[in-house]
C-alpha cells in the first residue's frame, strides 16, 4: 500500500463517518480510527493512523515505518484538493443549472451491475432521488451510487471501468 493510497483511506474514513478501519497485509496491519471526542464536540473527526508491522517480515516493517510520518503529517491537505476542484464545479455552473452527482468515493466506476446486464442511466434518462445510477467497487465491496436530486442525466463522465476519485463528478443532472 502506498502512500497515496494510505492518504486516500485517510479521507474516506474522516468524510464517512467510519470509526474504524483495518488492514492487514503480508507486510504490514494498519489500524485507521476516528476520534470520538473530537465528534462529540462538533469538529470533524480526526483519524488516527496506527501501523503494527507483522513479525515475518522485520525488514519490510522498518521500511514501512517512516512512510507513516508523512501521512500524519498530510493528514490535513486535504483543504487544497477542493479549491483545485473548484473550477471544474464552476464549469456546469455555466452551463445553466446542472448538478454533479459525485463519487462518494475512491474505486472503481462501473455503469452496469453485471457485463451482460444494461446500465443503470444513459443520457436522457430521467431519474429519480435515491435511483441507483451506478456503481462503485472499492475493496472488492460493490456500492450502489444513488442520485441526490431527480432531474435528467445530462452528461456521462466517467468511462465505464475506470478509476475514480473521492468528490470526482460522475454525471451531470438537469434538475428541471
Amino acid at each position: 500500500m502506498n502512500l497515496t493510497e494510505i492518504q486516500d483511506l485517510i479521507k474516506f474514513v474522516s468524510k464517512a463517518g467510519v470509526t474504524e478501519v483495518e488492514i492487514e497485509k503480508k507486510e504490514f496491519k494498519i489500524t485507521i480510527k476516528a476520534d470520538p471526542i473530537a465528534k462529540r464536540r462538533g469538529k470533524a473527526a480526526e483519524p488516527v493512523v496506527q501501523q503494527v508491522p507483522v513479525a515475518t517480515m522485520p525488514q519490510m516493517a522498518n521500511m514501512a515505518m517512516p512512510q507513516m510520518q508523512p501521512v500524519q503529517v498530510a493528514a490535513p491537505a486535504p483543504a487544497p484538493a477542493p479549491a483545485a476542484a473548484a473550477p471544474t464545479a464552476e464549469a456546469p455552473a455555466a452551463d445553466s443549472n446542472l448538478v454533479e452527482v459525485k463519487s462518494p468515493m475512491i474505486g472503481t466506476f462501473y455503469r452496469k451491475s453485471a457485463p451482460d446486464k444494461p446500465s443503470f442511466v444513459e443520457v436522457g434518462d430521467s431519474i429519480q432521488k435515491g435511483d441507483t445510477v451506478c456503481v462503485i467497487e472499492a475493496m472488492k465491496l460493490f456500492n450502489e451510487i444513488e442520485a441526490e436530486v431527480s432531474g435528467k442525466i445530462v452528461k456521462v463522465l466517467v468511462d465505464d471501468n475506470s478509476p475514480v476519485e473521492y468528490d470526482q463528478p460522475l454525471f451531470l443532472v438537469d434538475p428541471s
